[in-house]
């Protein structure tokens, strides 16, 4: 069942972005039109996302989303009408010590790992810093960017791998972390509630947590390669891949609700 069953009903969808609201690098109208199917149906859009902040910034300006969480965990932005509210976890100071470092540490491993590169997005970063395997570069093999991860854990850094980039940050923030924490905030659900309530869907290895915590979760066709090293699977695997996917899931999900 595309959705959970009619004693659970969604009340929140949390998402990945790239390659799973997105596919080959551009936002499919079928998906976007599924995010304003969601607000009609009174079920709120949280985009849970690695993407930068000035990406993020115009995801919540632009998108019909209730609020966007950030860099991995780093900030939500919270829609309050026709105005944008941030919630960081770290104050200025930090963040640009912290990208200085970080700086420093992606440019040590764009020069020990062949076919890594600065993504071209990190001037709009404001927690983290970016390492590009196959947005604007040739693909890089999967055994290298696994290499490059632990490489950088090993420097004293957190990292993880989206299926464009090596996201590297500097504080405890997590995409699970930070999600658990806003719906407490903001809904005023627990954790068990949040697995209840909420569905995630996604498409690569950095959603594992996600999958994890959110039972009624949704992998994008493109999962399909990840599905045995991910620790808990998704419920649910689209036919179609990334935003095309997306939109299969919302239709038959809200049809199915009438």
């Amino acid at each position: 069942m595309p959705f959970p069953s009619p004693r659970s009903p969604v009340r929140l969808v949390l998402t990945d972005v790239d390659d799973t609201l997105t596919w080959e690098g551009r936002l499919p109208h079928e998906s976007l039109r599924a995010m304003y199917r969601l607000q009609e149906a009174g079920i709120d859009l949280i985009p849970v996302t690695g993407a930068c902040a000035g990406w993020c910034d115009q995801m919540a300006r632009t998108w019909p989303v209730a609020a966007v969480i950030g860099e991995n965990g780093a900030f939500v932005i919270e829609r309050r009408g026709r105005h944008l509210h941030y919630h960081d976890t770290q104050d200025a100071a930090l963040r640009a010590a912290n990208l200085t470092r970080l700086g420093a540490v992606g440019a040590q491993l764009a020069a020990r790992f062949p076919g890594l590169a600065p993504a071209r997005d990190n001037g709009y970063r404001r927690y983290d810093f970016a390492l590009d395997h196959a947005q604007e570069v040739a693909p890089v093999a999967a055994a290298i960017v696994a290499e490059a991860l632990v490489a950088a854990h090993a420097l004293g850094v957190q990292a993880t791998a989206s299926s464009i980039h090596i996201n590297l940050w500097l504080g405890e923030f997590s995409k699970r972390r930070s999600t658990s924490d806003w719906l407490q905030r903001r809904y005023g659900w627990d954790d068990a509630q949040a697995a209840e309530r909420a569905v995630f869907i996604g498409d690569s290895l950095n959603d594992a947590q996600m999958f994890e915590a959110y039972p009624h979760s949704v992998g994008v066709a493109n999962i399909r390669p990840h599905l045995s090293a991910l620790p808990r699977a998704p419920a649910h695997i689209t036919r179609e891949p990334g935003g095309l996917g997306f939109a299969e899931w919302v239709n038959a999900g809200l049809s199915a609700q009438r």
